[in-house]
């Protein structure tokens, strides 16, 4: 795990997170294959808000298990929140908004989102 900040691109939304940068997932589903995120999960208690939680919108689909967070501002999607498969909290981390990251160097890995 890999102790990064981030945020949104105009910086109203800012976060900081324990998350492993090695690899992203790249999900094809019908969301993911619109916005682009590049995500990284971690559990909630290794991530944190620490600004912006008034600039947030939320969208939900499909099942409405995942928050689907933006920035009302500038449109950017620097995280969500939802549940992982064994029903733990998770933050779900778009790599391509944290802060100096070298995305030439994080593997992709594709899910196959579409299928759910």
């Amino acid at each position: 795990m890999t102790q990064v900040s981030g945020g949104c691109h105009c910086g109203a939304v800012r976060f900081e997170a324990d998350v492993d940068t090695a690899s992203g997932i790249e999900c094809n589903c019908s969301y993911c294959s619109k916005a682009a995120p590049l995500l990284a999960f971690t559990g909630a208690e290794q991530f944190k808000q620490t600004s912006g939680g008034d600039s947030l919108s939320n969208y939900r689909f499909n099942k409405n298990v995942i928050a689907h967070l933006f920035c009302k501002n500038c449109g950017i999607s620097a995280f969500g929140r939802g549940k992982g498969p064994g029903g733990q909290e998770m933050a779900a981390i778009n790599l391509r908004c944290v802060d100096d990251i070298d995305l030439d160097s994080v593997a992709r890995k594709p899910f196959n989102g579409a299928a759910l």
